[in-house]
């Protein structure tokens, strides 16, 4: 669970894209950020939260909204997802977990009875000062984007 609340400025952070540009919280300045932290491209439930949001990117971005999907999978991973699924935004390369210890979204989770280190699928909403306007850490994968619409 993360200790960022609403109100609170967004750690600032920097990492590298599916094309190994540099992404950081500055490039948002004055712009609205659906900022979201997900486990693993590929998988049924991460495939279907990026759909989501990819399915509503216009109308994000007719509200003035940039979405960034962050994940611990590299570079070439996050190609062949966007590419599979036609991906319209960007997606951040974490591999060292730094970004998502920052945002307090990397911790232990529990499957099948053991415990292990991961992604906690979180989504921050950032207005265009660098604050956290929402915090959504129940994310329904399918309906991701209306969760996100609605607040």
């Amino acid at each position: 669970m993360t200790h960022l609340k609403e109100g609170m400025a967004a750690p600032d952070f920097q990492g590298t894209n599916q094309s190994g540009n540099i992404i950081s919280l500055n490039d948002f300045k004055g712009k609205k950020l659906v900022l979201y932290f997900y486990p693993k491209d590929n998988t049924p439930g991460c495939t279907a939260e990026a759909c989501s949001l990819n399915d509503s990117y216009g109308e994000f971005q007719t509200r003035g909204y940039d979405v960034v999907g962050v994940s611990p999978d590299g570079e070439a991973s996050h190609q062949k997802f966007i590419d599979k699924y036609g991906l319209q935004f960007n997606l951040i390369a974490d591999t060292t977990q730094e970004i998502m210890k920052a945002y307090g979204v990397w911790g232990e989770k529990k499957m099948y009875g053991k415990s292990y280190m991961g992604v906690i699928r979180t989504t921050f909403i950032i207005n265009e000062k660098g604050v956290i306007e929402k915090v959504i850490d129940k994310v329904d994968t399918k309906k991701h984007a209306f969760q996100i619409l609605e607040a």
